[in-house]
């Protein structure tokens, strides 16, 4: 067998490897006779609740357990096929075996990907919060680069975007603006990105053309299922109707249909703009509980927590990310060590190999791939 294609197989048998102890696959077939075992008892759907989410932790199971023998039987398919086409020097089988696994590989390194997004809430939708900081008008123009560049990902996912709220800039950019996201694991790829995030170039606001530092952060939290309950006490929250500051033209809002609301014990503060009164005042409330639930994640799991609070006050030490546009082109993250010099792509939205490189971060801080090889 060649090089290259020894090198593919060992790729292969890694993602192998990463998909067998993500799902724990010598305790699977013990775990999925419980499951089956559980299924058959006629009381199950007296919880229905319950019965709902052990059907789903099954089917999981199940998908991982199949998922992960079939790209073991066909990479074994595969490699038994090179052989057999070395025996008998038949070149069409050998190449027809390597293509197919070449693209298993693909498929390994996607499912091995996908096998990370299995967080509480990492299947939902999502609220994308950008807020302008140390800078001015740089962190203000810097701040709507990072939005637009979220709206360009999501758009390349096939996502849907909804603009909850905004706030204009004093001469560019924007001080602030709240997304939500819509689409399959939403939450999940993006919760990488909460954290600050720095800008260096040369400004085009400086008529001197001199090198300017700027910060914005981004912080990422659940839009809240349907089916999770999250009470909050009248008496904890204060509601405010404002006229919003829009764009202009037909979007200009003549009445004060913007709504606030604080909420008391946790400070935590969520606005709405863009639609109605009464659908801002539901937007925002979905968005408060949806900030609530995530404060209970946090409580929850320590590594999310980690990656949210770590974002601290935008341009004092805390950046997860630094994007150099000069003197040299690069963008890196600094928790992953992950970096291109496709700085023009990444702010169009070519986001995926940074959030896969943040999410593939294993507990101890280590990436995946540091992790195999230690």
């Amino acid at each position: 067998m060649r090089a290259d294609v020894q090198n593919t197989v060992d790729k292969i048998q890694k993602s192998l490897e990463l998909l067998a102890q993500r799902m724990d696959v010598e305790t699977a077939p013990f775990r999925l006779e419980e499951f089956n075992a559980r299924v058959e008892d006629p009381t199950l759907w007296d919880d229905p609740e319950a019965a709902q989410k052990l059907m789903r932790d099954r089917q999981m199971l199940v998908d991982a357990m199949a998922t992960h023998d079939g790209i073991k039987q066909e990479m074994s398919d595969n490699i038994e096929l090179i052989e057999l086409g070395e025996m008998e020097e038949d070149e069409e089988v050998i190449a027809e075996a390597e293509a197919a696994l070449k693209q298993l590989e693909v498929k390994a390194a996607q499912k091995e990907l996908e096998a990370l997004l299995d967080g509480e809430a990492d299947g939902n939708d999502t609220f994308l919060e950008v807020n302008a900081g140390a800078g001015g008008t740089e962190s203000c123009d810097w701040a709507s680069m990072l939005a637009r560049m979220y709206v360009r990902w999501a758009e390349k996912k096939g996502y849907k975007v909804e603009l909850q709220a905004e706030s204009a800039g004093e001469e560019a950019g924007i001080k602030s603006a709240v997304y939500k996201i819509s689409g399959v694991n939403a939450y999940g790829w993006l919760k990488s990105e909460s954290g600050v995030h720095r800008l260096v170039r040369i400004s085009p606001f400086d008529s001197a053309a001199k090198r300017h530092t700027s910060f914005s952060s981004v912080w990422v939290y659940p839009v809240v299922d349907d089916n999770i309950e999250i009470e909050v006490n009248p008496a904890d929250i204060r509601i405010d109707t404002y006229r919003s500051s829009g764009a202009g033209g037909q979007h200009v809002n003549t009445t004060d249909s913007a709504v606030r609301i604080t909420h008391h014990p946790t400070g935590i503060v969520v606005t709405s703009s863009e639609k109605s009164q009464h659908q801002n005042r539901d937007i925002a409330m979905k968005a408060l509980k949806s900030r609530l639930y995530q404060l209970e994640l946090d409580r929850r799991n320590a590594a999310i927590n980690e990656a949210h609070e770590s974002k601290g006050d935008a341009g004092w030490g805390n950046q997860i990310r630094s994007y150099v546009l000069q003197p040299y082109q690069m963008v890196k993250d600094l928790r992953t060590n992950f970096e291109t010099s496709d700085t023009k792509g990444v702010l169009d939205g070519d986001l995926d190999g940074f959030m896969a490189a943040t999410l593939a971060l294993d507990v101890s801080g280590k990436t995946r791939a540091e992790a195999q090889g230690s």
